[in-house]
């Protein structure tokens, strides 16, 4: 039996595992041997001998898929689906099995995410060679295209960088032919221009025109907080997986900061103004400064409006431009009853994070004890409706839409 059993739903939020050479395999032959692993191979590698650690990461890897395709691990998928993470949880990097992924959580689409690149991605796209950044990109794309295609509920999300008007347009159509269902795009500032400038008009054109949103995920930013802050004399804690490549207390505090400054300078310079019918997702940035963004916003067009063109020249308060068009994924740790009572019914989504540790075992169970009283219509617009509008056109029959 599905995890999920008693209604339609919607994942805005799942990852594959990338392997270690995937984005080097997908890349075009001149920039694979200027593309290292990601950090958890390249840190095996270099612990000793070269080939001694490409043999043992080759062999690790063959005894997984050994294990994947065992009897023994098929016979308990059913009821371990949301309990093996990374790795070990079916479809995580094995793509023809991604599919018995969504039959047995009971999910209509899966909005799908790489795990191990987007940090790698803002530094090449802030770096000097862009070359190399858009490369990377559309070897990114390539590899998430490919795995999505053993099932069209799957919907692949391609990485767009901003770093340049001219390539950022014509990278946004590239991965737009080649079947993105989202264009990823870094949550914070890029290098030199505003993420608001009219030279990225482009971009937002191509997208509201395909009827193809827009997306933020965590870990297009770099650091989310100054590394000092973990400077204090004491032991650095573990993070989720009982290591240090992911967020803790501290930088999960720092989250919301990117994605808050960016959407609000969209909102400030017209951009949603201009594409009205344009859509942008925030994901796995958490939900519980949206209220309060909300409010900030709305208090800054009071004392900046008599004095800023660009804030009286829109036609509808921030507040409404996010109704209208922003969708976020709240985590499950979150209030997301109280945010969807204070920020309006039509801005939250339903994510798992499958395969990831952070999403929990119960992803669902927790939201719904969090929406409590609320009515059908809120459920219905949580675990369905705002997927369906944020996703659009890349929302086809076979991945659910109704």
């Amino acid at each position: 039996m599905p995890y999920i059993t008693d209604r339609l739903v919607h994942d805005a939020d799942a990852h594959i595992m990338e392997t270690p050479d995937w984005l080097r395999d997908h890349a075009d032959p001149q920039l694979r041997e200027r593309i290292d692993p990601p950090g958890y191979a390249n840190e095996l590698r270099q612990t000793g001998d070269n080939d001694d650690q490409r043999r043992d990461l080759d062999a690790a890897f063959s005894a997984l898929i050994q294990r994947h395709r065992s009897e023994e691990y098929r016979a308990d998928e059913a009821t371990e689906i949301m309990n093996r993470k990374n790795f070990a949880a079916t479809g995580s990097f094995l793509a023809e099995d991604r599919g018995r992924v969504l039959e047995l959580m009971g999910v209509a689409s899966q909005l799908v995410f790489n795990t191990f690149h987007n940090r790698r991605l803002h530094d090449w796209e802030h770096g000097p060679d862009l070359d190399l950044a858009y490369g990377a990109a559309r070897a990114h794309n390539r590899g998430m295209v490919e795995f999505c295609s053993a099932d069209p509920r799957l919907l692949p999300t391609c990485y767009v960088p901003l770093a340049d008007f001219d390539r950022t347009e014509a990278m946004a159509a590239e991965a737009l032919a080649m079947g993105a269902a989202a264009l990823l795009i870094p949550s914070g500032c890029p290098a030199g221009h505003s993420p608001s400038h009219l030279g990225l008009d482009p971009l937002w054109r191509q997208a509201e025109e395909a009827g193809t949103p827009v997306v933020f995920h965590v870990g297009g930013t770099g650091d989310l907080i100054d590394p000092a802050y973990f400077v204090n004399g004491l032991p650095v804690p573990a993070d989720f997986h009982g290591g240090d490549e992911n967020f803790r207390s501290v930088d999960y505090m720092g989250i919301p900061g990117p994605p808050m400054q960016t959407l609000a300078t969209l909102i400030f310079d017209g951009v949603l103004e201009r594409f009205p019918a344009l859509r942008i997702g925030v994901i796995e940035q958490g939900a519980i400064w949206l209220p309060s963004w909300l409010r900030q916003m709305e208090s800054a067009v009071e004392a900046f409006g008599r004095h800023e063109e660009r804030l009286r020249a829109l036609s509808l308060r921030p507040t409404e431009y996010v109704q209208r068009q922003v969708r976020v994924t709240p985590y499950p740790t979150e209030d997301v009853g109280w945010i969807i009572a204070q920020s309006g019914r039509d801005v939250c989504m339903f994510s798992s994070d499958y395969p990831h540790v952070e999403g929990g075992r119960r992803p669902y169970e927790r939201f719904e004890a969090s929406l409590g009283d609320a009515d059908e219509t809120v459920r219905q617009a949580f675990y369905a409706d705002n997927f369906v509008d944020l996703m659009g056109a890349a929302l086809t029959p076979a991945s659910g839409a109704r």
